[in-house]
């Protein structure tokens, strides 16, 4: 019994130091990971869930350090502060590098920029132009003072904890002062320029950092290992589809097709795929700033051009739903940034397409009603029918498919071809066919 227990006490022990090697030459062996996210593009509610499952995942996988590498004109202020609040709360600090060269930080970016535990830029890149603006709206003095007052105290809560020059930082949002990185490191507005992101880590690896919490970490990014997480499809699609330009000519499809179901009722297709292509469209444009007078706008757009289509006013109607067609898609969407403003060749395209259009249908409709509808009998004047019976001057012809009595002006024989002149209550007066003359019925 002793000896059967020192066997099991041996085997244990053996268990344990044999899982113990491969766990320590891993500890051994193992690098340090960063997670790499890169933001290129508006700062929109798709960028927020993109930075937000990043420091996640760097948090689940223990890394060293989150690289954003930035490279955007600016966004949406409400998504900044939500991005802004993330990488301070992140418990793995956050390095932010504005890359590569040509690249900018503009506006909302360069609020990211100095939220960073470190801030970086590559050469040749620029960072500030961080003045607020109010979509769709023009403020008085005093109204641009407070949104200035809120939107660089916002900045300095958090620039100051960096160890970064408050004022210059305030610079770039009062005065839209925009510096490059030479400038930008002079200023202590970065801690440094990097010509890319291995020369960037292996330049802070071992550099003791104060996190915003107070805390003070060491950071380990020599040869680091880097995870680059990419956007999923439906954050790329997503994306897109806050590009408002795309948002914009999504909205006037689903609406052009709505349109030619109306006009053409019954063909199911355009009604479905409008209705798919206008839901689409509201969706991405409840993530963006939109003027409701716009919005408006289009609604008497298209109601006008439903009754050009129905009623025919020379035009009248039509270039009236035209003209409030393309003021209201550029104005639709109204950003803090050029960006996410709707392009005028945008709108003028969506007007000529639905003018085409409408002229089209109105052509249609006028020739229809141009063109008397003949039922019965008249209906068979010019015709062409096949004597069953010497035509002298009555007897039978057969027109398509039915017998009917005729009389001919010249005599005809069974099997000649006759053409309808008129209709006599039941009985067509017919011309007899020359032989010489082929025709088809």
């Amino acid at each position: 019994m002793t000896r059967f227990l020192q066997s099991v006490l041996a085997l244990a022990a053996m268990l344990v130091l044999l899982s113990s090697i491969p766990g320590n030459a891993q500890a051994a062996n193992s690098r340090p990971q960063v997670v790499v996210l890169h933001l290129d593009d508006t700062i929109q509610p798709i960028s927020e869930e993109y930075l937000t499952r990043g420091l996640t995942l760097a948090e689940t996988n223990r890394a060293s350090a989150v690289l954003v590498v930035l490279n955007t004109p600016g966004g949406l202020l409400d998504s900044t502060r939500s991005m802004v609040g993330r990488i301070l709360a992140s418990p793995v600090p956050v390095i932010v590098y504005v890359a590569p060269s040509g690249s900018r930080a503009g506006s909302a970016g360069f609020f990211l920029m100095e939220a960073a535990d470190i801030a970086a830029m590559a050469p040749g890149t620029n960072a500030g132009a961080a003045h607020p603006v109010v979509q769709g709206a023009k403020l008085d003095d005093i109204m641009k003072q407070k949104l200035e007052n809120d939107t660089t105290a916002f900045l300095r809560s958090y620039v100051s904890r960096r160890g970064r020059d408050t004022n210059a930082a305030q610079e770039a949002v009062l005065n839209s002062k925009s510096y490059t990185a030479n400038e930008a490191e002079q200023l202590h507005l970065i801690d440094l320029v990097a010509p890319n992101d291995r020369e960037l880590l292996d330049a802070i690896d071992g550099r003791t950092i104060k996190r915003f919490n107070g805390t003070t970490v060491t950071l380990h990014t020599r040869n680091a290992e880097l995870f680059t997480l990419d956007p999923t499809l439906r954050e790329k699609l997503l994306d897109r589809l806050m590009d408002p330009n795309l948002a914009v000519l999504i909205l006037v499809l689903g609406g052009l097709l709505i349109y030619l179901e109306f006009n053409s009722p019954g063909t199911i297709i355009p009604g479905a795929l409008g209705t798919l292509f206008l839901l689409t469209a509201l969706f991405a444009l409840n993530m963006l700033p939109v003027r409701y007078t716009a919005v408006m706008l289009l609604i008497a757009a298209f109601t006008l051009l439903v009754l050009e289509a129905k009623f025919p006013s020379h035009g009248v109607l039509a270039a009236t739903g035209i003209l409030a067609l393309v003021f209201g898609t550029l104005t639709l969407v109204e950003g803090p940034i050029p960006e996410m403003r709707v392009h005028i060749s945008t709108a003028v395209a969506c007007g000529v397409a639905f003018g085409l259009i409408t002229v089209f249908l109105v052509r249609i409709a006028v020739r229809a009603r141009r063109n008397k509808v003949i039922t019965g009998p008249q209906a068979l004047v010019g015709d062409i029918a096949v004597a069953q019976q010497p035509l002298t001057p009555r007897g039978q012809v057969l027109i398509h498919g039915e017998l009917w009595q005729a009389e001919s002006a010249h005599p005809a024989a069974p099997g000649d071809q006759v053409r309808v002149r008129s209709v006599h209550g039941l009985t067509l007066l017919v011309d007899r066919i020359p032989e010489n003359v082929h025709t088809a019925d």
